[in-house]
């Protein structure tokens, strides 16, 4: 694994190479936790890093190193892109935090974004989406087309973005279904297709006919699509190969926009350190088509909801609400504060199972 992340690491950074030449160029830098064509979480973002080629042309230079392990070895990645001249590093996983925090300290003229993590620094920026919006939507179509009232949860590590993620579905599809059951399974992992398989087989095999995910692969979907009868939905890109069915809708994560306006700032001289969470409203969080697959009352439903969470009148965590032991957490009409989802680390009543520490 080393000497191949070794090779593909000089590989891109040899392009980037080639290019130092011309001083003119802004070099902005990609770190990929899985491949770039996963089919969903990296390939999402590769997808914005070519989209920010198209939009500055031959004034920006990108470079990327995919399938970056979450330790030591992203460090190094990220020092030998700084050291070659990146002038913007995005690093876009969740484990990459404190390696982007360490790098940066070093190489202070370099702009790093982390994507989805919660530590800043004058030249350290993060960004994440509102995940839980687009799982609200999945949630409400879950609990409409469930014939057996089981819904399977493929997540993936746990942390506050993945619980808000599961807490946001079940919610959702018990507000349209209260004999709903959710089964979660925890791979510890955001991208193994084998294991992503293996959760799904098994969360079949337990009865369920629905099939959430937040892991990185298309691989949940074929399992839904060999066992038949069971739906599920594209996560982090479209994944639409997949279309009517199993999948019948899905989360798109859209980050060109972002990265487009961040790599514009680095040029003007007008960057500077912010935390963005972004969703529906703005374009971050996509919903892709809801296929025919889904009864077209449900549809509607789904639809309606997404737009009234891009307009500001409704929030998916909304009271009353109460947590998994029963203590209040939401009273009637009470919303959630983003300081309390940014670390949400309990799950809510109706939920069975604990979230591993």
């Amino acid at each position: 694994m080393f000497k191949t992340l070794l090779a593909t690491t000089a590989l891109a950074l040899g392009l980037a190479g080639a290019a130092l030449a011309d001083d003119e160029k802004t070099k902005v830098g990609f770190v990929y936790v899985g491949p770039v064509n996963d089919g969903g979480w990296t390939q999402g973002h590769d997808h914005g890093r070519k989209m920010l080629e198209e939009h500055f042309g031959d004034t920006v230079e990108t470079v990327f190193v995919e399938n970056v392990p979450e330790g030591p070895d992203a460090e190094r990645v990220m020092t030998q892109m700084a050291l070659t001249g990146t002038d913007l590093i995005f690093t876009t996983s969740f484990g990459f935090m404190d390696p982007t925090i360490n790098v940066a300290e070093k190489f202070p003229d370099v702009k790093f974004e982390h994507a989805t993590g919660y530590k800043t620094a004058d030249n350290v920026g993060t960004y994440s989406a509102r995940f839980y919006e687009g799982r609200a939507i999945q949630g409400h179509i879950a609990g409409k087309m469930t014939k057996s009232n089981i819904v399977g949860y493929i997540a993936s590590v746990p942390i506050p973005e993945v619980v808000r993620g599961i807490n946001s579905a079940y919610i959702h599809a018990q507000k349209v279904n209260p004999d709903v059951e959710f089964k979660v399974i925890w791979i510890f992992e955001w991208m193994n297709p084998a294991k992503e398989a293996d959760a799904a087989k098994a969360l079949i095999e337990q009865g369920a006919d629905v099939i959430l995910q937040h892991t990185d692969s298309t691989a949940p979907l074929a399992a839904a699509q060999e066992a038949g009868g069971v739906i599920g939905f594209g996560q982090a890109s479209d994944m639409y190969e997949y279309a009517p069915s199993p999948r019948v809708s899905s989360i798109i994560d859209n980050w060109a926009p972002y990265y487009i306006a961040r790599t514009q700032a680095v040029m003007d001289g007008t960057w500077e350190s912010a935390m963005t969470w972004d969703g529906i409203s703005t374009g971050m969080v996509g919903i892709g088509e809801i296929t025919d697959a889904v009864p077209a009352d449900v549809k509607a439903e789904a639809e309606a909801m997404r737009d009234e969470i891009a307009a500001g009148t409704y929030h998916p965590f909304t009271g009353p609400l109460n947590k998994q032991d029963g203590t209040p957490w939401l009273a009637e009409g009470e919303v959630a504060d983003d300081g309390t989802l940014a670390g949400m680390s309990f799950f809510v009543e109706g939920l069975t199972g604990d979230i591993p520490q």
